[in-house]
């Protein structure tokens, strides 16, 4: 079995899981959505693109869309946002929400986009789903051929295994440069650790920003990774 098959048991495993498990009106999913949120803001500003009206976007592993649907929040226009991802039913209900956006069922191994034609090539929780090197390797050298001399790639992903859950390989800051070498990089470390914070939210918010302090304890790599 190929990578891309063990990849789709993996998210068919998943289905298993309750479905409210992520639901946003979960407090403990609420923080981490503002948590990823704010400190998104913050980079996209940082970098000189706090107007996204004209920004092309590229989400590679986009899901349903939601990250994609945050932008448009921010401004973007959905013509200039697209989106890709190996399962058809992620693609089939991503334009049932938001249709005017660019959705396509594919492999990130082979995107079929011209070099340089992104501003911001994004990606979340989706390499960690991956555990295969070469494919790891092919799929971010394609984010890195499609994107803009000026533009950054947005990586948001675990960087410790779930040993909940096997079918999801954390990414330390070492494999990371590696996947995306002779870059530049500025790293940030954000996420109070999901066991803590879903069953702490409901109790005390102030005390989850407090903990959130503690290096060790944030689980996720924000990243902005951006050409020399």
């Amino acid at each position: 079995m190929d990578e891309v098959e063990k990849i789709k048991e993996r998210y068919e495993r998943r289905k298993r899981l309750p479905k409210d498990l992520y639901s946003i009106f979960k407090f403990g999913n609420l923080f981490i959505y503002q948590e990823r949120e704010r400190k998104t803001l913050e980079l996209l500003s940082k970098y000189g693109l706090d107007s996204l009206t004209n920004k092309r976007t590229l989400d590679v592993g986009c899901g349903r869309g939601s990250f994609l649907r945050d932008f448009i929040q921010l401004g973007a226009r959905p013509e200039n946002l697209y989106g890709i991802d190996l399962l058809e039913e992620n693609i089939k209900g991503a334009r049932q929400i938001n249709p005017n956006i660019n959705f396509i069922c594919g492999n990130a191994e082979n995107l079929d986009f011209p070099d340089k034609n992104f501003d911001i090539v994004l990606q979340s929780t989706c390499f960690t789903s991956i555990f295969d090197i070469e494919m790891k390797k092919r799929i971010a050298g394609e984010m890195f051929r499609v994107l803009k001399d000026e533009g950054i790639i947005l990586w948001y992903d675990f960087r410790y295994n779930n040993p909940k859950n096997p079918d999801v390989k954390g990414i330390e800051k070492k494999e990371i440069k590696a996947l995306f070498p002779n870059c530049k990089y500025d790293f940030n470390l954000i996420i109070l650790a999901p066991p803590i914070v879903t069953r702490l939210a409901p109790l005390s918010w102030f005390l989850c920003e407090i903990l959130e302090i503690i290096p060790f304890l944030r689980t996720h790599y924000l990243v902005v990774i951006s050409k020399k």
